[in-house]
């Protein structure tokens, strides 16, 4: 059973929740940017939670299967399409042989996820199927001609039919707990005043932010910070002032430092927030 790639759009990858326990050696955990996203396309279809899926960034994506499939496209709504016939989003989606699934580019948010009953079900890397973008590990992304197996479908069954969509508001609200790093700034609170932008400079690694109102971040020295690890949704701040919200293939250690750590619940919302989106931190209570 294969899933035939016919088309992509600006980038298409495999991923599942990411490779544990390597921080050691230097390996990252990389895996679904939107997590939420990737755990309701597999529950539609009835897969675990953690099985391998595909990242459609903005969408252009088109793929036919030779046998009959059972998919779901959550995440970013981009219009999906059964050959030219128009389909529900986080719906379960019903796919005979050689019938075309096509995404449309999204109208908001950034990355969809497109599940199939069984999984992608490409070798393992250090126990993960994700491609990681930073270090190029785990199944190159895809183009067309690529060719994608899909695993033995498994016990359970779909337990939905449909998923509530998920809203992408103009402005993005997160919450950060302030530190590890906050005494290298002269206002760390500077952080939660004012809006940010999500820049161009944004991919898997991380969002980049630019100011639009309230004060800057400005660093209280030209220290040098030794290099220390960094977690998911840190946010890094280099001398230009514009922070860096680390996603899904962060770097493990960085020399920058970190003015603030975005809560996990909120990080998916970021993976999904495109350029030109606006943004503002709330202060967590720690």
């Amino acid at each position: 059973m294969t899933i035939f790639i016919e088309r992509v759009g600006p980038l298409a990858t495999v991923q599942d929740l990411g490779r544990d326990g390597w921080f050691d050696s230097g390996v990252g955990h990389s895996g679904a940017a939107d997590r939420a996203s990737l755990r309701l396309a597999n529950r539609l279809v009835g897969n675990p939670e953690d099985f391998a899926a595909i990242e459609v960034l903005l969408g252009g994506l088109v793929l036919h299967a030779d046998t009959h499939v059972t998919v779901a496209v959550t995440g970013a709504p981009a219009a999906a399409y059964l050959d030219n016939m128009p389909v529900g989003h986080a719906s379960v989606l019903e796919i005979d042989p050689g019938v075309t699934l096509r995404l449309d580019y999204a109208r908001s948010g950034l990355r969809s996820y497109v599940a199939v009953r069984g999984g992608i079900d490409v070798p393992k890397i250090l126990g993960s199927r994700s491609r990681d973008t930073l270090s190029g590990i785990g199944p190159e992304p895809l183009r067309p001609g690529s060719r994608l197996p899909i695993g033995p479908a498994p016990r359970t069954l779909p337990t939905v039919e449909l998923a509530p969509t998920t809203d992408y508001p103009d402005l993005l609200t997160v919450t950060a707990l302030l530190g590890p790093r906050d005494d290298w700034f002269t206002d760390a609170d500077a952080l939660f005043r004012g809006h940010w932008v999500v820049s161009v400079d944004t991919d898997r690694v991380g969002a980049r932010l630019d100011r639009v109102d309230g004060p800057p971040l400005s660093r209280a020295s030209a220290a040098e910070l030794p290099t220390e690890g960094v977690a998911l949704g840190s946010v890094q701040v280099p001398p230009s002032g514009q922070p860096i919200v680390f996603l899904a293939d962060h770097p493990i250690t960085g020399g920058y430092p970190v003015v603030a750590v975005v809560l996990d619940a909120d990080v998916d919302r970021i993976a999904q927030a495109r350029p030109g989106q606006r943004l503002r931190f709330l202060r967590a209570v720690s």
